[in-house]
Formats: C-alpha cells, sequence, structure tokens
C-alpha cells in the first residue's frame, strides 16, 4: 500500500475519531496548537517582510510572499509528519491524521467559550460576562449591557459555525489533515494581517482575499445545513423557526463587507427570530454594521445556548451526509 493509498484510506476514520476526541477534550489550555505555531511562524515573517517606508505595491507583493511561504511550509510540514509516521507504522499515521483532525476543528472550544458567558449572564454577573465574551469577540465589551453581551455571543457562535468548525472539516473531507491544516494557516493569516488599517491594508489583502475564496463553498453549505437543522429541531423547540431562517438568509447574507461572514449569521438571526449585528465599536470607534434579521423578540441569555445547538446540530448533519456519500461510493 502506497503513502497516498494509506492517506486517503485513513482520512474518514481519523475525521470521526477527531470529532470525537474534539467532542470529548475540546482544546486543551495547556496543550501547544498547531494554530499557535503557524502564528509565530506568521509573527516572524512579518518582522522581516514588512517595512513602514515600502511602497504599497511593495508591502502588497511582500504580503503574498508571507502567504505563500507560510501555506507552503504548513503543507510541507504536515505531509512530511505523516509521510515519516506511515514509515514507522501504518497505525502510528491514523493516530497523527486523528491528532490533527482533531487540532483543525473547534466545537467544543467554540461552545465552552460562550457557554462561560451564559452562565456569567444567567448568575447576573455583567462584569464576568463582558470579560468572557471579550475573549472571543473583536469589538469593545466595556460598555456592553446583557443584551448586547448575549447579541456578541450569538454572533461568534453563529459566524464561527463555518470558520471554526465546517470549514476546516470540508477540507478534511476533501483533502485530509493536510489540506485541513493548509485552511488553518489561511484562516490565521486573515486573522492576524487581514485588516483594512494603515498598517496591513496592502500588506494583508491577499491574506483577506485569500480567506474569502477558501470559505466561499463552505459557508454556503454551513448555511444549507444550518436550515436543514433548523428545521429538524425546529418540530420539537418553538425557538427555531425555519422559515425565518431561509427567509433573512434569502435577504440579509451578503449584509458583511466579508462574501461569507454573514450566511451563517443569518440562518442564526432568522432561526431564532432576532435581530443581530447593527452598530458597533471597534477599537473605540464605531462602526455602522447594516442590522441581519428582524427584532421578532428581545434577545435573552439562553440564545446563546440556542445558537451552540444549532451550531452543534449543523455539524452532525454535515458530517452524516459526508459518511453516507462516502459509504455509497465505497459500496458502489
Amino acid at each position: 500500500m502506497t503513502f497516498i493509498h494509506a492517506y486517503y484510506k485513513y482520512v474518514p476514520a481519523a475525521i470521526i475519531t477527531g470529532v470525537i476526541i474534539d467532542l470529548i477534550l475540546g482544546d486543551p489550555e495547556r496543550l501547544i496548537h498547531p494554530v499557535q505555531i503557524i502564528g509565530k511562524l506568521i509573527s516572524a515573517l512579518e518582522k522581516v517582510l514588512i517595512k513602514d517606508d515600502m511602497s504599497d505595491a511593495s508591502k502588497f507583493r511582500r504580503g503574498v510572499l508571507l502567504w505563500e511561504i507560510v501555506t507552503a511550509l504548513t503543507g510541507a510540514g504536515s505531509f512530511v509528519v505523516l509521510f515519516i509516521a506511515y514509515k514507522i507504522n501504518g497505525y502510528l499515521m491514523f493516530v497523527i491524521m486523528s491528532v490533527m483532525s482533531w487540532q483543525s476543528i473547534a466545537a467544543k472550544s467554540l461552545s465552552k467559550a460562550a457557554m462561560k458567558v451564559y452562565r456569567a449572564l444567567k448568575n447576573n454577573d455583567i462584569e464576568l460576562a463582558r470579560k468572557e465574551v471579550s475573549m472571543i469577540v473583536g469589538r469593545d465589551t466595556g460598555s456592553l449591557d446583557d443584551k448586547g453581551i448575549a447579541r456578541a455571543a450569538v454572533e461568534t457562535v453563529a459566524e464561527n459555525t463555518n470558520d471554526g468548525v465546517i470549514c476546516p472539516l470540508f477540507y478534511l473531507m476533501l483533502g485530509g489533515p493536510v489540506l485541513a491544516f493548509i485552511y488553518k494557516a489561511v484562516s490565521t493569516m486573515d486573522s492576524m494581517i487581514g485588516y483594512k488599517n494603515d498598517k496591513y491594508l496592502f500588506f494583508g489583502r491577499f491574506a483577506a482575499k485569500a480567506d474569502d475564496v477558501f470559505a466561499f463553498v463552505p459557508a454556503r453549505l454551513s448555511a444549507l445545513f444550518m436550515i436543514i437543522g433548523t428545521a429538524l429541531i425546529g418540530d420539537y423547540s418553538k425557538y427555531y423557526d425555519v422559515g425565518g431562517a431561509v427567509k433573512i438568509y434569502l435577504r440579509d447574507r451578503y449584509k458583511h463587507a466579508s462574501p461569507n461572514s454573514a450566511h451563517c449569521e443569518s440562518v442564526c438571526a432568522g432561526a431564532l427570530g432576532l435581530r443581530l449585528a447593527g452598530p458597533t465599536s471597534y477599537f473605540g470607534k464605531l462602526h455602522d454594521k447594516p442590522y441581519i434579521g428582524d427584532p421578532k423578540r428581545e434577545i435573552e441569555y439562553k440564545d446563546i445556548r440556542r445558537s451552540c445547538f444549532l451550531m452543534y446540530s449543523t455539524v452532525f448533519l454535515f458530517l452524516i451526509i459526508y459518511c453516507l456519500i462516502f459509504a455509497a461510493i465505497f459500496i458502489i
């Protein structure tokens, strides 16, 4: 059996094993995560490549170079680790593939972080809730009231259903852990240098656009499966409205500056009957973002848990369809 044959043979089982480990452990705080290593590489290259006195064109070219180096090293490093493991023992390669699959996704850690906000609000501890939500959002949280905190948490869960879970799962299914790690590198570069400010407007432009390309298909699949999940759980709970999910998705899915960010958020807003987004403060500056959804009811802290349940429903449906497709191909 060749390395490539063994690699793709193990991919489905490695994905399922990785998801199970994630559901049990999440991301242990004391364990060094690959994204941290990628982040350090990006920071080191940034210090070398970008200078304040560079022209905009030079900054753009250096940004492209950084993107190429980081993706190449991430892909090559992942491949080499698995190839060495394969040469030692095929089962060792499977174990490492499972660990890499686990570290590619972030369903448990996303839910865990959001539920910390939920519990703080449930206990009426606004200061703690502000602190906890500040760990998962980029906006200013110091002046948020209980509804603003809940809204920020729900928006984060909705948006990261794609960015942190479905997108890496999509690339795991498409090309195994190597491709998933490349996606994580692309996503990390966007989160670190993909800003529209004086420093990164040109240097990080390629990284931001590349992330848009990588997330384009998964974002739409995430929205589709979230709508299906809403339909299924809506039969058992009055808080999930599939009609509202479809309506708001079709109307509001392009209301963010990013072509992908509002897809899951619009489904979530419509499903729960909430109005999300709107004017938001970042680094002391108010950004007049459009609203997503209709305010059929006031948001409450319990909506954080409902958004997490919707996230898990989306993930499980995505996995079930993948397993069915794989089984059909295998049987044929």
